[in-house]
């Protein structure tokens, strides 16, 4: 968040800290969303330049749904099928690899 933005948020009594510091998660917590959330963006951007979510579901004997759900982050989603699914559009390790380079969120809420 720029600074200035998050100057002018604290002024008018929010708290601006992380999606952790938020929702109380463990640091361990926090990085596999953050892993997840990485690997869908991944995982669409790749199918979307490669082929149909179809194509996608037939190749991994998987229904276009729950590869929906996939490329949206969805708790639900086991990560192997993220894996599963880079792999069969032709990422290498180190593609996946990169992919899960951590990135870090922050919120504002209103303090009371």
């Amino acid at each position: 968040m720029e600074k200035i933005k998050q100057t002018r948020l604290e002024k008018k009594g929010w708290k601006v800290g992380s999606v952790a510091e938020f929702l109380g998660l463990s640091p361990e917590e926090e990085t596999l969303i953050e892993i997840k959330l990485a690997l869908s963006r991944s995982l669409k951007r790749r199918r979307e330049s490669v082929m149909t979510l179809a194509e996608l579901a037939d190749k991994l004997d998987s229904t276009e749904p729950r590869l929906a759900k996939a490329e949206k982050g969805d708790v639900s989603v086991p990560m192997e099928l993220f894996v599963r699914a880079m792999l069969a559009m032709g990422a290498t390790a180190q593609d996946i690899g990169k992919a899960i380079a951590k990135t870090t969120r922050q919120v504002a809420v209103m303090s009371h």
